[in-house]
Formats: structure tokens, C-alpha cells, sequence
């Protein structure tokens, strides 16, 4: 072969080297990016074991459980946070017929589980759940609690119902929380508390979005949609839904304290008691009416709040009910609400800016409503003196709002209720007091100065 001939045939063999390097190196960089794309996306192929992951896999899982739930007929409904963070009005309404399964972008998030509820009322627990779980490649862990619903002050003992189900398929997870209607007409579920024998790494237990504590809802209102092609109840006001999580932590009254406490003091039980319990039921019933169609937060204050925490009822030698409100939720009609609900008003101390006060008149029993100021460290309400003009100022360390039940009635209380308690009644709130000076019995009283005699018709007003 010639020089000439040689020197081709070499250059032909470089060039085509060189193409094969560059083609290489293109389709490892393509790989590349696919892989990012599929991590960033949840769209991985199969593993090595041979199964779906990422988002594909996640909506094979849902898959299999709606096909479980429709078997047994339960009555679930999608309250995954995440997931109703991402719908759009548009989106629930537009039954998305032409994406192609496993197409997944509202029920698979950033998350490795998704979050459904079930009414506990309307479905009947069966044993075979488990196996028919197990039959679909599911496992299941079933957790359990006392039912809070049958403890009362005659009996401390309860018998357990089932308040969790997670349901998980290749380290992918469905968790089911077991909503129950309590006697004041709300829907509670228990904590998520696993037993020693339990096996702690079968969930992401401290990241899921229900079970850290208890928590209560309003009975939503469902509608039926259709999500990544499959069908789905959601809340119907999902936006609602989100912020009553946001704040659904709720408290059991210690039922096992208060019995303590009347085997101390036994239960005043006369005539005059059960009557007054009536009313301040009735009452508080009906404050808590015109301050929600108000939009207007409270909570259990003062009296009223000590009651709750120390015998689980209504004190009846307080004759009156004590709420609290911030101030920052203070509205103008707040006082012709309550006149127009037949609750007239008895006095009215202080001013928006400092100290505000409102008294109302129920049938023999009063409602006091205190408004807290928001102070740095700490918190308070005042009160006013109306012979004198001398304002008193209560001082509590701050505070977060927690559910709990009281006459049938879902109502806050402060989270931090010992704390609350302490601050206004002492070390010994745990000793009935019936002579009480609103001046100088309580612990976190201080006197705030004197309104000036030209402001006296705008802040002591008693009719």
C-alpha cells in the first residue's frame, strides 16, 4: 500500500474514532440529564429489584389502595396537605380524561406518602383488610387507642378503637386516619402512638401530617373529582380544610384528675348548681354561635378555663362564662351581635387601643369577654374599676390555641393551659376558692394606672 493510500485509511480510522468518542459522550450526557430529570421529577425507570419508583411507582400504590377501599367500601377522602396545596379550582373541576396512567401530578409530591381520612362512623372494622391488603403486595400496620368518647368520671377505662392504618408498598406509603364524631358534632382523630413492639422504621412517622397529637375538624363537605385519573373525594372547600390543620391540635380534659379532685370536693349537685350549669351551657353554646358567624376566635379564659383544666365542667359558684379574644381579631359589630342574639350589653371598659372589656347579660348568668394584648414576652388583658377609674392590668406568659370539648361544645382552650392556669390562679388553682376580689385575688394582677376623668365617658360605660 502506498504512503498516500496508508495516510487515508489512518485518517479515516480517526475520523470515524473521533465521531464514535463524540457520540459516546453525547449519549452519556443525554443519560445525565435524563437521570436529573427522573430524580428531580420522581420518574425513575425500574430498579435493579425489578419494581416501579418515583412517581410512577407512588401512583401504582394509590392504585392498589383505592382499589382496596372500593372492595371494603370505605369511606375515605384525600386530606393530604401537599397534594391539596397543589389543586386549583380548574383543576378539580376538569375531569382529566386524556393523560395516560401512571401520569401523576397532584397525589404524588416531594413526599414518599399520601394522607387519606376515613370517616370512622360510616364504615364497620373487618379483620380481612389485613389479608386482602396483603393479597395486593400491601403491608399494613394497624394502630390503636382508647376511645376518649366512652371515659367519662364513672369509668376510666376504654375500649380500644382503631386510629391509624398505613398501608406501604416498596418503601412508599398510604396513611389513613380514622375520623370520629364526637357529642359536640365534630370529627376528631387520636394521636399516632406506636407501641414498643412496633417497628418504628416502617414509616416516616415524624414527618406525616397527621398523628403528632390529636386534632378536631368540622365535617367537611366532599366532592367527588377525578386526580391523575383515578377518582377521589376531596374536601369540597380544601382551602378551609388546610387551615383548620393548620390549628387542629386538640386536648382531652384529664378526666382521671378531675375524679381526684372530687373525691376531694365532692360535686355540688343542689338544684341551684344544675341550674346554673344549664345556663352557662346554653350560654356558652350561644357565644360561641355569634362569634363564628362573626369569624371571630376564642378560647376559654379566666374562670371558665380553670373549670375545663381542673373538674372537666363548669365551676358553679363562678356565676358567670369567661372568653378570651385578641385584640387584633376585634370587630365593631361584635356588640350589636350579641344584643341581636337577645344578649344585652351590661358594661363595656377600656378602648380598643388598651384594655378593652366587654360584659354582656344572660339569663342570670354573665358572659365576660376579655381582649389580650400581644406584648413581647408575654401577653394580657386589663380591667377597669368603674367607681374609681383604676386599671388593672393580668399578665401571662405567651401562648398557642388548642380544640377541646366542653358542655358539647368544641371550643379553644390555651395549649399551655397549666402555665395559664398558674399564671392566674397560683400554685394551689387546684383548691376551690369561693371568695374572690378580681382587684387583688389573682396571681398575675398588677395595677396599670388610672384613666383620666376626660375619658371617662368613652371607657366606663355601664348600663
Amino acid at each position: 500500500m502506498s504512503a498516500a493510500g496508508l495516510m487515508a485509511r489512518i485518517n479515516r480510522t480517526f475520523v470515524l474514532s473521533l465521531l464514535i468518542a463524540a457520540s459516546s459522550i453525547f449519549l452519556l450526557f443525554q443519560l445525565y440529564n435524563y437521570r436529573q430529570y427522573s430524580s428531580q421529577n420522581g420518574l425513575d425507570a425500574l430498579s435493579s429489584k425489578g419494581y416501579l419508583s418515583g412517581k410512577e411507582a407512588h401512583w401504582h400504590l394509590l392504585k392498589r389502595f383505592l382499589g382496596l377501599v372500593h372492595k371494603f367500601k370505605l369511606p375515605v377522602f384525600l386530606v393530604d396537605t401537599a397534594s391539596l396545596n397543589l389543586l386549583s379550582q380548574d383543576a378539580v373541576l376538569y375531569r382529566d380524561s386524556q393523560l395516560k396512567e401512571p401520569h401523576c401530578s397532584f397525589l404524588c409530591t416531594h413526599r414518599d406518602f399520601t394522607t387519606f381520612a376515613l370517616f370512622g362512623n360510616l364504615w364497620k372494622y373487618d379483620a380481612a383488610l389485613l389479608d386482602a391488603a396483603a393479597e395486593r403486595g400491601l403491608e399494613l400496620l394497624e394502630v390503636h387507642g382508647k376511645d376518649p368518647r366512652l371515659i367519662s368520671m364513672d369509668d376510666l377505662t376504654a375500649k380500644e378503637i382503631p386510629l391509624h392504618f398505613l398501608f406501604r408498598f416498596n418503601s412508599r406509603l398510604v396513611h389513613v386516619v380514622v375520623l370520629y364524631e364526637r357529642s359536640g358534632k365534630y370529627l376528631w382523630h387520636g394521636p399516632l402512638r406506636l407501641r414498643s413492639s412496633m417497628d418504628r422504621t416502617f414509616a416516616p412517622f415524624g414527618k406525616l401530617d397527621f398523628g403528632r397529637h390529636a386534632g378536631a375538624y368540622d365535617r367537611p363537605e366532599l366532592i367527588l373529582t377525578t386526580l391523575d385519573g383515578l377518582d377521589v373525594r376531596i374536601p369540597k372547600n380544601y382551602s378551609r380544610f388546610l387551615h383548620e390543620h393548620s390549628s387542629s391540635r386538640f386536648l382531652e380534659c384529664h378526666c382521671k384528675e378531675a375524679k381526684a379532685f372530687y373525691q376531694l370536693y365532692p360535686e355540688d349537685t343542689s338544684p341551684e348548681a344544675v341550674d346554673f350549669r344549664m345556663k352557662a351551657k346554653s350560654l356558652l353554646h350561644l357565644a360561641s354561635k355569634v362569634l363564628s358567624v362573626l369569624g371571630v376566635p376564642f378560647w376559654l379564659s379566666s374562670g371558665t378555663c380553670l373549670g375545663w383544666y381542673r373538674q372537666c365542667n363548669i365551676i358553679p359558684y363562678s356565676k358567670d362564662v369567661d372568653l378570651g379574644i385578641w385584640i387584633k381579631d376585634y370587630r365593631h359589630d361584635i356588640t350589636q351581635a350579641f344584643q341581636k342574639a337577645g344578649l344585652p350589653l351590661k358594661h363595656k371598659f377600656g378602648k380598643v387601643e388598651d384594655s378593652l372589656e366587654l360584659s354582656f347579660q344572660g339569663n342570670d348568668v354573665k358572659l365576660d369577654i376579655f381582649f389580650f394584648y400581644d406584648e413581647g414576652d408575654i401577653v394580657w388583658n386589663g380591667g377597669t374599676q368603674a367607681k374609681s377609674g383604676k386599671k388593672f392590668k393580668y399578665v401571662f406568659p405567651r401562648f398557642s390555641l388548642c380544640w377541646t370539648e366542653l358542655m358539647e361544645l368544641k371550643v379553644r382552650v390555651p395549649c399551655e393551659t397549666g402555665d395559664y392556669v398558674m399564671a392566674n390562679y397560683g400554685p394551689n388553682w387546684n383548691v376551690p376558692v369561693k371568695t374572690w376580689d378580681w382587684k387583688t385575688s389573682p396571681f398575675n394582677v398588677h395595677e396599670n394606672g388610672v384613666w383620666p376623668v376626660r375619658e371617662w365617658d368613652d371607657v366606663i360605660q355601664v348600663y
